[in-house]
Order: structure tokens, then C-alpha cells, then sequence
């Protein structure tokens, strides 16, 4: 009997845990019609009506609340899935396609900058994509990346080359 109670405190904590974790508040900037990858992570749950359940999180141990960046693999792989997908210039599907190809851009970016090889390592990818962001000038709304369209798939594209030229640095 103790030992099944025991079972069923640690699969209670576990799942307390990862609905928390699951929870978290994660980076939800859809002002521009464009989310975030953080933000199809992110529950729509609503905060706790006191801070009883907050002060349970803190003291049940849990994972790193705040994930670092993505590995260059990773986030590569997340590019290259872009790399089948396309969109008709001025229709609806484009919000999405556009969005998601520079929110992969961008995590690519975070992640080759924390690589431990160092960012001189993958100084072409980030500079062609400090000129994609030069170019946008912080406006990543859909009108902004419709019209700036052909640079931000010609920087996925020359990133895929690039990274295909460094299989080492995300296999």
C-alpha cells in the first residue's frame, strides 16, 4: 500500500510539473499577425486566482523554466522544413508561410550565435541575416515581409546551401 502511494505522489508531481512547465508564459508578440514559436507552445490558460498554486511551483522541483537556444541542428531543421512550402504573393496564406520562415531565420540566427564553435564560426549566415534584418527595420508584419519576400527567401535558401556545404554542424 505505501509503495503504491508513493507511485502516485511521484506520477502526481510529474504531471504538476509538466502541465506548469506547459504553462509557462513564453514570448506571444502577435501584434503583427505573425506569432512566435513561442507562442504555439504557449498554453492560453488563465493565471492562478492566488498565489497558493505559484507558491506550490516553487517548491516542487521542475526543468529550467526558460529554455536556451535551440541547437544549430535543430534549429536548422526547422529552416529546411520551411524549404517545400510557398504562398501566392497578396493572398491569406501567406501571413503564416512568410512568419514562419522568418521566425525559423531567426532562431537559426540565436542559435548559431550561442554555438559553442563560436559566432565567427557561421559569420556569412549571420551577417546575411543581419541584412534580412536590416532591411525589415523591426517590422515583421505580414505587408512588411510580403514586400521584402524575395530577400527573406533568398537568405533561407542561401542558408540551406551554406549548412548543406557544413554537414558537421548539424548532424
Amino acid at each position: 500500500m505505501q509503495i503504491r502511494r508513493v507511485r502516485c505522489t511521484a506520477i502526481f508531481t510529474a504531471v504538476t510539473a509538466a502541465c506548469l512547465l506547459s504553462c509557462s508564459a513564453g514570448a506571444d508578440d502577435t501584434s503583427q499577425g505573425v506569432g512566435t514559436r513561442e507562442t504555439a507552445r504557449s498554453s492560453s490558460a488563465p493565471a492562478p486566482a492566488d498565489n497558493t498554486a505559484q507558491e506550490n511551483a516553487a517548491v516542487t522541483p521542475t526543468p529550467a523554466a526558460t529554455p536556451g537556444p535551440e541547437l544549430v541542428r535543430d534549429a536548422f531543421a526547422g529552416l529546411q522544413a520551411t524549404l517545400n512550402d510557398t504562398c501566392t504573393p497578396g493572398s491569406g496564406d501567406c501571413a503564416y508561410f512568410l512568419g514562419r520562415v522568418h521566425e525559423e531565420v531567426t532562431g537559426l540566427d540565436a542559435a548559431m550565435k550561442a554555438d559553442p564553435k563560436g559566432p565567427g564560426h557561421f559569420s556569412e549566415p549571420i551577417a546575411w541575416i543581419a541584412g534580412l534584418r536590416t532591411t525589415l527595420n523591426g517590422d515583421t508584419s505580414t505587408e512588411n515581409l510580403e514586400t521584402h519576400r524575395t530577400q527573406l527567401i533568398g537568405v533561407r535558401d542561401r542558408i540551406n546551401v551554406w549548412m548543406q556545404d557544413h554537414p558537421d554542424d548539424y548532424s
